[in-house]
């Protein structure tokens, strides 16, 4: 079955269709990991866009019931360079094709991604559409160029209602934003209570429930959109200690008054450098955002740039120099990726522990 990928600039690649035979329209944004196809597809960060995946085999391990990164996949097309037709994996219970079918989300083989991942690099994102090879190519074209901009992408990934998960650790709030369920997988490693909430939950909700910490999960697109969400992240701060990842990270920038700003073609991928600027180290991390916090922003706002991604420059970690929350831009949970940074949860838990202990000195001395 063949089919085209149109870009807005009227770029047109031919190509085989997989998956799903509708059309869909969305942003076009590429992934550099080899692996970990399931997860990228399944993650709610990927909410609204066409994801390339510039390893040039897809699809070679199939699909499993075990790496879901949520219930649904939320990417409107995939692009790859070879689609595997027969995986092998002693796992697998779909091959990438049959479950692209059974969601309703198509695909298209035989693409030239390097290509279009050079264009992407050069033009930054762009929108597309994965379509029959007879459709009138201008009236596509048209289409692209006046798809509204999506703000809405946090409302239609985030829980809809709050739930919990038991355990006789630390009780955290979970704000999901769009949140993998790594971080659920993490928390509940170590032993954490963990009570998820949905994005518009206030600071009042969350504070009724007396918890120990409180993460703000990833999510999709654009965190100046989740205007209640920074109003909800400025009640918090000063009142419990905070963990921020992406989304999360840019949220709580917002919030305590600093700016962001679209990066050209984002992050994405398993593979970015990150060093801490106070220790000198540097990890290998995963990576999935198109916003970043800008520096020049800081000044005034409490916060202070704790890693930068060597690549290019950006924030990766920030600190709050008053008060108990840090944040970071990219994935502790690395699913899929490295897992370099994972002991951050961790560093939150202590961080918790040292609150804690400071609160009830505090107490005992007045």
């Amino acid at each position: 079955m063949k089919r085209q990928f149109i870009l807005e600039d009227g770029t047109v690649f031919k190509g085989k269709g997989f998956g799903s035979v509708k059309a869909s329209f969305g942003e076009v944004v590429f992934t550099t990991g080899m692996t970990g196809y399931q997860e990228t597809l399944t993650d709610p960060s990927f909410y609204g866009q066409i994801v390339t995946f510039t390893y040039p085999l897809i699809g070679n391990y199939g699909i499993n019931w075990n790496d879901y990164e949520s219930s649904l996949p939320f990417v409107r097309g995939v692009v790859v360079k070879e689609a595997a037709e027969f995986p092998s994996n002693w796992r697998s219970t779909l091959s990438l094709d049959e479950f692209l079918k059974e969601k309703g989300i198509p695909g298209i083989a035989g693409i030239d991604t390097r290509k279009l991942t050079r264009k992407i690099r050069a033009y930054g994102t762009l929108r597309g559409a994965i379509c029959a090879e007879d459709v009138d190519t201008e009236s596509v074209v048209a289409r692209l160029k006046g798809l509204p901009a999506l703000s809405d992408a946090v409302a239609q990934v985030s829980t809809k209602t709050r739930y919990e998960m038991k355990g006789p650790g630390k009780h955290i709030v979970l704000i999901d934003f769009g949140a993998k369920k790594s971080i659920l997988t993490e928390l509940t490693k170590r032993n954490c209570r963990v009570t998820v909430m949905p994005y518009h939950a206030t600071a009042a909700d969350i504070l009724s429930l007396q918890p120990d910490g409180v993460m703000l999960s990833n999510g999709p697109g654009n965190p100046k959109d989740v205007k209640g969400a920074v109003q909800m992240v400025k009640g918090l701060i000063g009142k419990v200690p905070l963990f921020g990842i992406c989304l999360g990270h840019q949220l709580f920038a917002l919030a305590c008054g600093a700016d962001t700003f679209k990066l050209k073609f984002g992050h994405r991928g398993a593979n970015h450098p990150v060093q801490d600027i106070r220790t000198g180290k540097t990890v290998i991390t995963s990576q999935n955002h198109g916003y970043a916090v800008d520096e020049k922003s800081l000044a005034g706002t409490g916060l202070m740039v704790t890693e930068r991604a060597l690549n290019d420059g950006t924030v990766e970690g920030l600190a709050h120099t008053q008060y108990p929350a840090f944040t970071v831009q990219y994935h502790p949970e690395a699913s899929p990726g490295p897992h370099d940074s994972n002991p951050l949860f961790d560093q939150f838990l202590n961080m918790i522990d040292q609150h804690q202990k400071e609160d009830q000195q505090y107490a005992k001395t007045h």
